[in-house]
């Protein structure tokens, strides 16, 4: 495992979904505003610090270089298809992990309460986060379109 290269993918997939989820609400999608979320649902932070939507944005991008650190650790070389194909399928996992376990422990409910646009929007986010981390996290030089050896 690189770990300055799963830190530095980590960083860019975790953007990269950030962005998109900024521009969501311009294409009729409900806002997910991750940092308010993260920062007004975990008490503990508005409890102790004042920080307010900036502690949940901080959250929000060290999660982001967790779960990169835990695809390039252990994750990677078990998934198939091109980086950019593995990428994906680790972002539906992780998908699949925050609207069964994060949403719940937010008072945002098992799978957002069933809100589909939310779904929508959370799934969209989390594929662009997968995508990008294994294009960005594969071996250098390669395209990450290509089939070739998994990166270790």
């Amino acid at each position: 495992m690189n770990v300055s290269r799963a830190v530095a993918a980590g960083l860019i997939a975790t953007a990269s979904m950030t962005a998109l989820l900024l521009i969501e609400p311009a294409v009729g999608l409900p806002e997910i505003a991750i940092g308010q979320l993260l920062s007004s649902s975990l008490s503990f932070t508005t409890a102790v610090l004042s920080a307010g939507p900036a502690l949940g944005w901080l959250l929000h991008f060290l999660v982001g270089i967790v779960w990169a650190l835990l695809y390039a650790g252990a994750v990677v070389v078990r998934l198939p298809g091109t980086s950019l194909v593995r990428g994906i399928l680790y972002g539906g996992m992780v998908f699949l992990l925050a609207q069964a376990v994060l949403m719940p422990l937010v008072g945002a409910g098992f799978f957002s309460r069933g809100d589909v646009p939310t779904l929508v929007g959370s799934l969209l986010g989390h594929v662009v986060y997968g995508g990008v981390l294994g294009w960005t996290y594969a071996e250098a030089g390669s395209s990450g379109f290509v089939a070739g050896p998994k990166p270790v």
